[in-house]
């Protein structure tokens, strides 16, 4: 499904996405090194064993990642402008090897853009859930999205 215009969003509208991804070894282990992330808890075995968790954590970076890349499908593909801002991000859960997350996307507010006719802002809040329905992610994000040709 192609994301939608912002004359086509109202306040409340909310998506449960559809597409569901279960987080493995490899997407920890690539992000973790591509980030230059050292944190003996994504990357260490031994260190994750002992700690408060008893197992490696995913990176952050991926769990947000991940919430985001699951939404742009259904709220701004095809439609963006540009992404104006990412606010609120908070992690109240971990998320461990082996999870499968699910994103919920609810629209928080809107407005025509001051400076681009052709466009409008749309602050959408994204929440990642694990497969026992924690929520693992939430953030804001503020996005400038492309009006409908008249």
């Amino acid at each position: 499904m192609a994301g939608r215009y912002f004359d086509e969003w109202a306040v409340d509208d909310t998506v449960v996405h559809d597409l569901r991804r279960t987080v493995t070894q490899t997407d920890n282990l690539l992000v973790t090194t591509l980030t230059h992330n050292t944190q003996p808890l994504h990357l260490d075995a031994e260190a994750a064993e002992a700690s408060e968790f008893g197992q490696i954590l995913v990176n952050g970076i991926y769990t947000f990642g991940l919430m985001i890349g699951i939404s742009v499908g259904d709220t701004t593909l095809g439609t963006l402008v540009a992404n104006l801002g990412y606010d609120a991000v908070v992690m109240p859960k971990p998320v461990f090897i082996g999870d499968t997350l699910r994103v919920e996307t609810t629209v928080l507010a809107l407005r025509p853009s001051r400076s681009r006719p052709q466009a409008g802002v749309v602050v959408f809040e994204h929440r990642a859930l694990n497969q026992r329905d924690e929520l693992v992610c939430r953030c804001t994000r503020t996005a400038m999205l492309k009006r409908r040709a008249a």
